[in-house]
């Protein structure tokens, strides 16, 4: 009889033990579980961020180069404002209005808009450059002409307007 007591001892302390060592492995795997999830979920947020960070760099990757071609549309403008009356209808003429067309539809394409300013708008250093100020009571702080236009690109300046306050 004490041999079965000894048994049933035995058994009983093992069952306490195995269950222990049971609600031991339970715990860690909860704490794994938890950790994957976790990385998961922090991989998830990185991969988010590389994405919208990606996404921004392609917004603003042409920067530079349409910077670099905005020059080249302010001096076919300034070359057709000089274009003499009698040359007006010209062919040769209405080619380089064309590809003046062309040039602001690519760069619409990619972007970029003009930032709209008139005469007569008032100054706003966010997107106006003064050159040159002549002072007349009337007229303080407002555009009197505009020298060079200013640009966006994807909303964010990339060049200011140049004006005669």
């Amino acid at each position: 009889m004490k041999q079965k007591k000894d048994v049933a001892a035995f058994v009983s302390d093992e069952a306490t033990v195995c269950q222990e060592k049971i609600k031991e492995l339970e715990r860690e795997s909860q704490e794994h579980l938890e950790g994957w999830q976790r990385a998961k979920a922090d991989f998830v947020n990185y991969k988010k961020r590389q994405e919208e960070i990606s996404a921004e760099f392609r917004k603003f990757a042409c920067e530079g180069i349409i910077e670099d071609f905005l020059p080249i549309l302010d001096n076919m403008e300034l070359a057709l404002e000089h274009v003499p009356k009698d040359q007006k209808d010209a062919e040769w003429i209405k080619g380089i209005v064309h590809i003046k067309r062309m040039l602001e539809d690519t760069l619409k394409a990619n972007g970029v808009e003009e930032i709209a300013v008139k005469v007569g708008d008032e100054f706003n250093p966010e997107i106006h450059e003064v050159v040159e100020v002549r002072k007349s009571e009337s007229q303080k702080s407002k555009v009197g002409k505009i020298i060079r236009r200013g640009y966006r690109l994807n909303g964010k300046i990339i060049r200011v307007a140049r004006i005669l306050v």
